[in-house]
C-alpha cells in the first residue's frame, strides 16, 4: 500500500517534454517544411512554365499533322509522338526480359555467389552512367554496324537506361516474398524452378510492373542518346531501321529555332511528355498498391 501511495504521489507532469525540447522540435519541424518548400519551388516553376506555354498550342492538329518546315505555320507532332512510343516500346521489349531474368538469378539462384555480387555492382554503376554514354554505346554497336540511324538503335540506347531500374525494382519485389512461401512450395513437391515461376514471380509482379513503368517514364524524356541513334525525321516513320522523329529530339531542334511556330510546338511537345510521364507514374502507383505478399 505504501508503494502504491508513493507512486500516486508522483507529479503527473514528470514525463512531460521540457520547453527546450519542444522549442527544438518546433524549430526542426519548421526547418524541414522550409526545405521542402525550397525544393518544390523549381519543380513548380517548371510545371507552370510548361503548362502555361504549351496549353495554348494544344489542338487536334498536334496529333494529326506533321511538323512544319522552317517559317511555315500550323503543323503537328504526329511522327514524333509515334516515334517516341515505338522507341520506348523497343527499349522495353529488350530490357524487361533481361532485367527480370537478371533479378531472378541474383535473388533466387545466385545468393552468396560472386557472380551475383558482380552483377549487382555493375547494375549500380550502370544506374549512374550519363545517358549520352548509352547513346554512344548504341551508336557503336547498332548505328555503325547497320550503317544508319534507326528506331532500333534508339530503342537499344533506351534499354540500357531502363535496365538498372528494372533490375533493382524486380530484386526488391522478389525479396518481399516471404521465404516460408518458397519452403511451402518445395514442401508440396515443387521444384525450385516451379516455385520461382509459379509462386514467387506472380507475387512480385506488382513490383516488376512498377519498375517497368518507371523505367519507361525515365526513357521517354531522354534526348542525348537519341541524337546519336534515332537522329530525326521530318516525315512519318517508314521502318524500324530508318531515322525516326521523337518528342525529345523535336524539342531540342525546335527550342533553338528562331521561328515562333516551331518554338510553340516545342512547348507543346514538352507538355505532352509531361502528361505521358504523369500518366505512367499514376499507373505505377496504382499497380504498386499491393506491397506485401
Amino acid at each position: 500500500m505504501a508503494l502504491i501511495s508513493s507512486q500516486s504521489d508522483r507529479p503527473s507532469n514528470q514525463f512531460a517534454v521540457s520547453p527546450k525540447r519542444k522549442l527544438f522540435g518546433n524549430v526542426m519541424t519548421g526547418l524541414v517544411f522550409a526545405c521542402v518548400a525550397i525544393a518544390i519551388i523549381p519543380l513548380a516553376s517548371i510545371l507552370f512554365m510548361v503548362v502555361t506555354n504549351g496549353i495554348g498550342g494544344l489542338s487536334p492538329a498536334v496529333f494529326s499533322d506533321l511538323p512544319p518546315a522552317a517559317g511555315m505555320q500550323g503543323g503537328g507532332l504526329r511522327n514524333a509522338i509515334v516515334g517516341t512510343l515505338i522507341t520506348c516500346a523497343i527499349g522495353a521489349i529488350i530490357s524487361v526480359p533481361f532485367g527480370v531474368l537478371t533479378a531472378i538469378y541474383t535473388t533466387e539462384f545466385g545468393q552468396g555467389n560472386w557472380v551475383a555480387q558482380f552483377v549487382r555492382f555493375c547494375t549500380n554503376v550502370l544506374s549512374g552512367v550519363p545517358s549520352i554514354i548509352a547513346g554512344l554505346f548504341a551508336y557503336g554497336i547498332v548505328v555503325l554496324l547497320t550503317g544508319g540511324f534507326s528506331a532500333v538503335a534508339g530503342g537499344v540506347a533506351l534499354s540500357v537506361l531502363m535496365l538498372p531500374t528494372i533490375i533493382r525494382t524486380s530484386e526488391e519485389g522478389l525479396k518481399s516474398v516471404p521465404k516460408t512461401t518458397r519452403l511451402a512450395a518445395v514442401g508440396v513437391g515443387a521444384t525450385n524452378f516451379q516455385s520461382v515461376t509459379q509462386i514467387v514471380l506472380p507475387a512480385a509482379m506488382p513490383f516488376i510492373a512498377t519498375g517497368v513503368t518507371l523505367a519507361i517514364a525515365r526513357a521517354a524524356g531522354e534526348t542525348a542518346p537519341l541524337l546519336f541513334t534515332c537522329l530525326f525525321n521530318q516525315y512519318d516513320i517508314k521502318g524500324l531501321w530508318e531515322p525516326t522523329a521523337t518528342l525529345s529530339v523535336l524539342i531540342y531542334n525546335f527550342a533553338i529555332s528562331p521561328y515562333k511556330n516551331q518554338q510553340q510546338l516545342a512547348w507543346v511537345a514538352a507538355l505532352l511528355i509531361l502528361i505521358m510521364i504523369l500518366a505512367i507514374s499514376i499507373i505505377a502507383r496504382i499497380v504498386s498498391r499491393r506491397k506485401v505478399y
